[in-house]
């Protein structure tokens, strides 16, 4: 089975198309917030150089977030559209699963943290098992201190990943002792999601476009701005 993979929930915008070959096409760019002009061209690009049909597809997985707003409304939006349009199921995957999975032959405790900005951010915990990784901590929204003060109180071997990890590097260093991964895998890529899509989909764990639901964690910015102001 053919998966195609919509990764726009935090700068990276990225897509894949994959299979039980692996990954078969990969197009990312993290330049400037143009999700929207981006995303159709990319999947037409990653179609064209991996030569397969959009017909080909068994599945359309998608990153659910959290993350960025209107990237994940981009991703989301496109993503069922195209699902709905070619009577396709569905497989969406947390933003912070696809950034621990790069790490899953790490002999530690994975933190994914993602920048939720005004100095916050989400982050889970993970740890590596035999074939990819499993979360261990539901993920939250939460000031960098929380999250600092997790990583204290796990008094565990801790590998950090991810833009907010990185944002908040000395302020997390200063703190605790951990490592902290590259940072060519600091957002959440299309690779590792058809790659887990995958794995779902031969356990037939997929959901019509209409149940694909966002996690956002922390409401918008307009809903949080009218609450202060009511």
């Amino acid at each position: 089975m053919l998966i195609l993979g919509i990764e726009t929930a935090t700068p990276l915008v990225s897509v894949a198309i994959g299979g039980h070959e692996g990954v078969l096409g990969l197009f990312e760019t993290s330049r400037g917030r143009r999700h929207a002009e981006t995303l159709v061209p990319a999947i037409e690009f990653v179609c064209k150089q991996a030569d397969v049909q959009i017909g080909e597809f068994g599945a359309i997985a998608v990153d659910v977030g959290p993350g960025l707003f209107t990237g994940m409304r981009v991703g989301l939006a496109a993503a069922k559209a195209m699902a709905q349009a070619l009577r396709l199921p569905m497989i969406g995957i947390s933003s912070l699963d696809l950034l621990s999975f790069p790490l899953r032959h790490a002999d530690r405790t994975i933190a994914a943290v993602i920048d939720a900005r005004k100095g916050e951010v989400f982050y889970a915990f993970y740890r590596a098992v035999p074939g990819g990784v499993q979360r261990v901590t539901e993920p939250c929204c939460a000031p960098v201190d929380d999250l600092v003060a997790d990583l204290i109180a796990r008094g565990q071997n801790v590998v950090c990943v991810g833009d907010g990890a990185l944002r908040y590097r000395e302020q997390i260093a200063s703190c605790v002792h951990c490592d902290f991964a590259e940072q060519f895998v600091q957002y959440p890529s299309a690779a590792p999601l058809v790659q887990l899509a995958h794995a779902r989909a031969l356990r037939e764990e997929w959901v019509n476009p209409w149940e694909i639901q966002p996690l956002y964690l922390r409401a918008p910015d307009a809903q949080i701005n009218w609450s202060t102001r009511s």
